[in-house]
């Protein structure tokens, strides 16, 4: 038995008018509106298309979150076992053996049953430096797509130098693995996750983003048509305006339920003898409650904060399907105009020193100001600049240039779209009958059904 290939293109923050910007992409046959799961993240996301499940049945229930049993918040995990329930490629594996698939840069690559697997994977020294490069399956490909691409460009990928180039190398990437494609290949663009945080989903900055990610897309595009594969393009969410970072770890602080410990005048959060703390994650915070008779006090805090529009307890993320022994005891939802910082420290004099590079393995929380060199210190560019030249003389040393004030953000996401405008999409090389708007659920079975193992109808 064989079936139809399908190259499942990621275009993260993509949406409607931002499409206008962007000619290879907008003449696809199909667009419709995507509901995005709360919440609407990027590795809870990913995770509900691939598996068709809600968060409390996957188990993502966010970029991140507080490993109980380690006692420890970590952001940015690889590894697939994490991720709950059965993926496309093993579905379509059930029915036809020898289903191949490649995974260009989806999160959870690590350990997944994929064929072909290309991730971002820096090299770290054992001095302390880090190098660009990627985890590569087969580990011949690696080598493969270095020679021919270069090194993977990670300090493009994420960081204040964050820019088009890394998603032209997993375009590129792309290419290469069309030369003899398998059934199944997922790609992910981040490009438009940029500059939208940076800048604001209206700017100027938006608009030649996106013209810049539709232009990395195209050969892909015409590849996959010249080759006969259908595209399905998706987005994980509509990134918004923001003006107001709210800092609830410090309001959590204030009313006496974070603790922190000091090391060589820096501050650190204490998630062992707090009794209530955030993990923030854009426009979404778990707040982990250890003791029930902390619940009531911590929620009052909470839900006086300015900038907080829901607090929801095991019964309120019920309601959005994020109920997961993971997930916090309370889940704080922000208004539309606001984000969440994970800030814990009053004074910028006690920050730990990794609140001023790009760290997204050691802070307790996300960190959108990782875009920015500190626009307050004017020598930034210099320092980074210098700091790589020690580098490459193999001496140590630490990137510290990140602003510690929130207040540069423009864009974010998380929460539910409040308008069809802000909603993610869902495109496709072929005429479908789509509803107006489709859970990101259904993209599993959309694929499965692509490829003529599953005739499904997507739920209006």
């Amino acid at each position: 038995m064989s079936c139809g290939r399908v190259l499942l293109l990621n275009v993260v923050g993509l949406t409607a008018g931002l499409l206008e910007h962007m000619p290879n992409l907008g003449r696809l046959a199909t667009r419709a509106r995507l509901r995005p799961v709360l919440p609407a993240v990027t590795c809870s996301v990913q995770s509900s298309m691939l598996t068709g499940l809600l968060p409390a049945e996957h188990g993502i229930v966010g970029n991140g979150w507080y490993f109980r049993d380690l006692g420890e918040i970590h952001l940015w995990r690889q590894h697939n076992r994490l991720v709950g329930g059965t993926k496309i490629w093993e579905a379509a594996r059930a029915e036809i053996p020898g289903y191949r698939a490649a995974n260009l840069c989806w999160w959870y690559a690590m350990g997944a049953s994929t064929d072909i697997t290309v991730t971002p994977r820096p090299v770290y020294h054992a001095d302390g430096r880090k190098s660009p490069d990627c985890y590569v399956r087969p580990p011949r490909l690696h080598d493969e797509l270095t020679a021919q691409l270069g090194p993977f460009p990670l300090f493009q990928y994420w960081g204040p130098t964050a820019a088009i180039a890394s998603s032209r190398w997993i375009a590129a990437a792309g290419m290469r693995v069309l030369d003899d494609p398998p059934e199944l290949t997922m790609a992910y663009l981040p490009h438009l996750d940029y500059d939208l945080q940076r800048y604001g989903p209206d700017s100027a900055a938006a608009a030649r983003a996106a013209r810049a990610v539709d232009a990395a897309a195209a050969p892909l595009l015409e590849k996959a048509a010249a080759s006969g594969i259908t595209v399905l393009v998706v987005s994980e969410y509509g990134i918004t305006a923001v003006s107001r970072p709210v800092h609830v770890n410090r309001a959590l602080r204030a009313a006496g339920l974070l603790e922190v410990y000091t090391q060589e005048g820096m501050e650190y959060l204490d998630p062992w003898t707090s009794r209530a703390f955030a993990v923030a994650d854009h426009q979404i915070a778990h707040v982990y409650v250890p003791e029930a008779t902390d619940l009531s006090r911590a929620r009052a805090v909470l839900a006086e904060l300015p900038g907080v529009d829901q607090v929801l307890d095991r019964e309120g993320q019920r309601a959005y399907g994020i109920d997961h022994a993971r997930a916090g005891e309370l889940v704080l939802v922000a208004e539309p105009d606001a984000w969440f910082t994970y800030y814990y420290w009053n004074e910028d004099a006690h920050a730990p020193d990794f609140a001023r590079g790009v760290e997204i393995h050691r802070k307790p929380g996300y960190d959108p100001a990782e875009l920015f060199f500190d626009p307050a210190d004017p020598l930034a560019k210099a320092k980074a600049a210098m700091n790589l030249v020690r580098k490459r003389a193999g001496l140590r040393y630490r990137m510290s240039m990140v602003p510690t004030d929130a207040g540069w953000v423009r864009g974010s996401h998380g929460r539910l779209p409040d308008t069809a405008a802000d909603s993610p999409l869902v495109l496709c090389s072929r005429e479908l009958d789509l509803p107006e708007s489709v859970p990101v659920t259904d993209i599993k079975n959309m694929v499965l059904s692509l490829q003529g193992l599953r005739e499904t109808v997507p739920a209006d």
